[in-house]
């Protein structure tokens, strides 16, 4: 990796991707600093890594965490109303910003349903425009490691996945092919107003995806069928309805359409981007053993 190594401020530094991040820079020999809403969040970073608690709620606790930053990874999981407050302190402080976004300009109908999420995005993405920060967008599209929050449980219980919308493909991407791509263009030239969607290199259907985890583990799984009212009510509690809403159009809308795919994750790190086979092989304990503190973390679901 090609670097003139800036110090790299890393926010969603806990997180399924801004971790990987961490781990990826440093060993490029970047130095890196990570955002922690608290203080314990720490145990669970590397011990060479400079960590700062800050608050996006909280524009001003970004102060310190600023200061001497080149770049920033930013991954927001904040309500919107300090989204201008925080891109205007960036602004301020660093050169370069990655924003980790979704695929709401693609032209696909898994990612133009409506989406409270891609509304808050594109805000943001308009705001660093505004800034003339030097900045790279970086849209993954589904994530891979969803699976262990949809179908691991029942996995585990009984083997019967009750899902709706089976027949519905997408192209799962692994949560570290999208923070190698982060990593690189954060420290690396050549992807100033790079805009980048990502995806796994398959377009596979959700009952395929389940058939392929029972496969890799060795364990008989049954996909059940539900309707989307049946999915509402079992998901009624456990799930907030938008999310629930967000996920039934998404899926409805891609019935008899392959998932979208890019060649992205190739072109950036000249690697190909791992499969979903592969990362269900990287991650079976956590469909066979009872969870642990260990599992990662999850993200919104697109």
């Amino acid at each position: 990796m090609t670097s003139t190594r800036p110090l790299v401020l890393v926010t969603g530094a806990t997180g399924r991707v801004g971790g990987v991040v961490v781990h990826l820079l440093l060993e490029a020999g970047v130095p890196v600093r990570a955002l922690a809403h608290r203080s314990e969040g720490a145990a669970t970073l590397p011990a060479n890594v400079e960590v700062v608690t800050g608050d996006l709620t909280v524009p001003e606790s970004l102060d310190a965490a600023l200061r001497g930053v080149g770049a920033v990874f930013l991954v927001w999981t904040a309500p919107p109303e300090t989204a201008a407050a925080v891109v205007d302190r960036l602004a301020t402080n660093a050169q370069r910003v990655v924003f980790l976004s979704a695929p709401h300009q693609t032209a696909h109908p898994f990612f133009q349903q409506p989406n409270p999420m891609a509304v808050l995005y594109a805000e943001i993405e308009r705001l660093i425009a505004a800034t003339g920060l030097e900045s790279t967008i970086i849209r993954p599209g589904i994530f891979a490691s969803n699976a262990l929050f949809w179908w691991a449980p029942a996995i585990r219980a009984d083997g019967v996945v009750r899902w709706p919308y089976g027949a519905a493909e997408t192209a799962p991407i692994d949560d570290r092919d999208v923070a190698a791509v982060a990593a690189r263009t954060l420290v690396e030239d050549g992807h100033v107003g790079g805009d980048y969607v990502l995806t796994g290199p398959e377009s596979l259907s959700q009952a395929e995806q389940v058939r392929i985890i029972g496969d890799v583990v060795g364990r008989r799984i049954t996909f059940e069928e539900l309707s989307p009212d049946e999915f509402r009510s079992e998901a009624e509690g456990s799930w907030p309805r938008p999310v629930v809403d967000m996920l039934l159009a998404a899926w409805g809308a891609t019935m008899g359409i392959p998932a979208y795919i890019t060649s992205t994750v190739f072109d950036i790190l000249g690697t190909e981007p791992r499969s979903f086979r592969q990362w269900v092989a990287d991650h079976a304990s956590a469909f066979t053993e009872d969870p642990s503190d260990g599992h990662p973390q999850h993200d919104d679901p697109l």
